[in-house]
């Protein structure tokens, strides 16, 4: 019979507890740098939560940057996403309200419920406008909390991204100064170009614009420009050919030469208008990503439109 070699053994026991203690050391950077998983529901948000996050988030997008926040196309896979997630950035005001809830239903994601640190509206602290007196569907699609594309104003942008550090610092506390200091870094560039921008509209104030929906109040009163006119009768119906003509006689009759229209939109209609008007179409989008030069960020995103709204305007008809 062979004897047993009991040092042997015990070296082997000591050689796999060190491997294992190894093979846990390695492991522990990847647990450590566990990332906030977060969904947004649209771009510009995305945009702000990632320059705010930076490496310590995961960013999901649910809406395209061409789409109509409105009417996004709810697929399945976006339950998988919310199910997944430590964290909802949504825009509130009822931005979302066609699509968001069954969603969230179908996620049953206890971190995002309504009032839970990881549910987080963004609209929270924005001021918005045009809150009706009353609610009348018969005006068309309006929102009781107020008109909710509040993030063309880059002030508003300002304010969620505050709101966002806050709360991711709530849900992620050890990387709070990573957080702050992707704010001051985000703010200090945002107020940098914000002087550039106001400059740079500064000559058109009071010029009047067209827009095809009224999604651009904050813009104009951020920049002072004036938006009244519209190329939908009333927001979310479709134009009609008699409300077009008004349309184009007061265009005519004001001199106004600008319109501003969406991807989702029909630009043919505009072209129509810009036409019988003598106007320049203007293609602007809320999202990055949805107009080619938008790609990189909210920032760059507000200089695509800024630039190209005042181009526009040094243009005479």
């Amino acid at each position: 019979m062979v004897p047993i070699n009991f040092n042997h053994k015990e070296n082997m026991k000591k050689i796999f507890k060190q491997l294992s203690f190894v093979m846990l050391l390695g492991l522990l950077p990847f647990v450590a740098q566990a990332k906030l998983k977060v969904v947004a529901t649209t771009p510009d948000f995305a945009s702000v939560a990632e320059a705010v996050g930076g490496d310590k988030v995961e960013i999901t997008t649910l809406a395209r940057a061409t789409e109509d926040p409105h009417f996004v196309d709810a697929k399945p896979s976006f339950i998988v996403k919310l199910n997944r997630s430590d964290a909802l950035v949504e825009g509130g005001a009822e931005l979302e309200i066609g699509w968001l809830p069954p969603l969230l239903d179908g996620a049953r994601n206890p971190k995002l419920a309504p009032g839970a640190p990881g549910h987080i509206m963004a609209s929270q602290g924005v001021q918005l406008v045009g809150v009706p007196g009353t609610l009348d569907r018969s005006k068309g699609d309006i929102h009781a909390a107020g008109n909710p594309h509040y993030m063309t104003d880059p002030v508003n942008a300002r304010i969620v991204a505050q709101h966002l550090a806050e709360a991711f610092t709530a849900l992620d506390p050890k990387s709070a100064d990573a957080y702050q200091a992707n704010l001051k870094k985000f703010t200090e560039q945002l107020d940098a170009k914000m002087a550039e921008w106001q400059k740079l509209l500064a000559p058109y104030a009071g010029q009047e614009i067209v827009a095809y929906h009224d999604s651009w109040p904050y813009f104009a009163a951020r920049f002072g420009l004036k938006l009244d006119l519209f190329l939908e009768p009333k927001p979310g119906i479709p134009p009609t050919p008699a409300h077009l003509a008004e349309v184009i006689m007061k265009m005519k009759a004001n001199k106004i030469h600008v319109i501003i229209v969406d991807p989702y939109q029909n630009r043919k209609t505009a072209e129509t208008v810009a036409r019988n008007t003598g106007a320049t179409v203007v293609d602007v989008t809320q999202f990055p990503g949805g107009v080619k030069g938008t790609e990189a960020g909210y920032i760059p995103m507000m200089d695509y439109l800024v630039n190209s709204v005042a181009k526009a305007l040094s243009q005479k008809p």
